[in-house]
């Protein structure tokens, strides 16, 4: 007999959007929906809602935003709900106290095959090690991050020149889907777990990525360096420090393994068509950037209103 489910949705970016929406285009009683509170955004500094809170509201579904998780305003709130599964996609970690309360319990959609890649940003840490398939897996949760009994998880293939920003809409849509297979394994008492298995195994780490994470160092191989930068592509962004002390983001390179004599870091140009720095043991040619302060653009487009200063030997 299938179970009458009543679900909390708890999320934030676009990343959960599509999972709230998935599960509200399969039927599913969604009764409320845990966000991030509103937050001050752009030059003006305007309170902005949430990617999720934007589309619980089109959707009429009632929001709760608490800056506290621990709070016991909220856990009465929780259970006025009588919610008995919460559902958690791209949110911050929850207190056991929350976690437990559901009869069906609480599981989180990770983007990654767990338990590879535990932590903040298994998207980007995925193709900046060059690996060739991730996926996403659906687990209940359990006190310590990212270790709890795994539902679900598919698999899903990276491409050689894929950037994270590609992958995470990819992993977007696999993960909605695989929210929804979760929600009906439990609906139909059919969700069969099982333990992660580390020991034996290598396990790679995806923690958060900060700003100063993200300086390009040429003295890395070519092919370190283009997953490097299609790893933080679109965001945070790779970036170096060009004439002047000018911060430049590189979105997008081709490289081009082979031997020189040159300087790792030097830079290449013809200030028209092209822009290009040396490694260790190759040249990446930059194809999207974006100078501090100016927009993002293609190279070309770039050099019609920039022009770098050449060294005297190029």
């Amino acid at each position: 007999m299938k179970r009458d489910l009543r679900i909390v949705f708890m999320g934030t970016p676009d990343f959960a959007v599509s999972s709230l929406a998935a599960l509200l285009d399969a039927g599913f009683n969604v009764v409320g929906v845990i966000t991030a509170p509103d937050r001050p955004a752009g030059r003006g500094r305007k309170l902005t809602f949430s990617a999720v809170k934007h589309y619980a509201l089109k959707q009429g579904l009632p929001v709760l935003q608490p800056k506290n998780l621990k709070s016991k305003d909220l856990h009465q709130e929780l259970e006025a709900l009588e919610a008995n599964l919460q559902v958690v996609v791209a949110f911050r970690m929850l207190p056991e106290v929350v976690f437990s309360m559901p009869e069906y319990g609480c599981f989180n959609l990770h983007a990654s095959l767990l338990p590879q890649y535990r932590g903040a940003a298994p998207i980007n840490w995925a193709v900046m090690n060059g690996e060739t398939k991730t996926g996403v897996t659906t687990f209940f949760l359990k006190k310590a991050i990212d270790t709890g009994n795994i539902i679900l998880q598919r698999e899903v293939p990276i491409s050689p020149a894929q950037s994270a920003g590609e992958l995470h809409d990819e992993l977007m849509a696999t993960g909605a889907q695989l929210v929804v297979d979760t929600c009906t394994a439990i609906q139909n008492n059919e969700a069969n777990t099982y333990a992660q298995v580390t020991e034996g195994i290598e396990l790679k780490k995806a923690p958060k990525i900060f700003r100063e994470d993200c300086e390009i160092d040429w003295n890395n191989s070519t092919e370190h360096l283009f997953n490097f930068i299609r790893g933080l592509s679109p965001y945070p962004a790779a970036w170096t420090t060009v004439e002047d002390g000018k911060t430049f983001k590189i979105f997008e390179t081709e490289k081009d393994i082979c031997t020189h004599e040159f300087q790792p870091g030097r830079l290449f140009t013809d200030n028209k068509t092209f822009i290009s720095f040396a490694t260790q043991d190759g040249i990446l040619q930059c194809l999207e950037i974006q100078l501090e302060g100016k927009r993002r653009m293609n190279t070309e487009d770039f050099l019609r209103g920039f022009a770098f200063t050449l060294p005297e030997d190029l």
